[in-house]
């Protein structure tokens, strides 16, 4: 998969999905691998982390507390 990736030895390897199922059984994946570079996440997770930055879901909660959750997703 690095090699297809053309990433670096060390660099984390994260797999995307959309199925829940599919995210728990690739998170018990994570602490097999003797480096313990394997990630597993949710692909809109990523996008937003992406997109938005890392501090999307406390902004997110944050708005979401203060005008109730219609405000968030208008």
């Amino acid at each position: 998969m690095r090699a297809l990736a053309a990433l670096p030895e060390k660099a984390n390897v994260k797999i995307l999905t959309s199925c829940p199922s599919c995210l728990q059984g690739l998170t018990r994946f994570g602490n097999d691998l003797n480096n313990g570079l394997l990630e597993a996440d949710y692909i809109v997770v990523e996008m937003a982390n992406q997109i938005l930055g890392d501090q999307w879901l406390p902004q997110y909660v944050a708005a979401a507390n203060n005008g109730g959750i219609e405000r968030v997703l208008v």
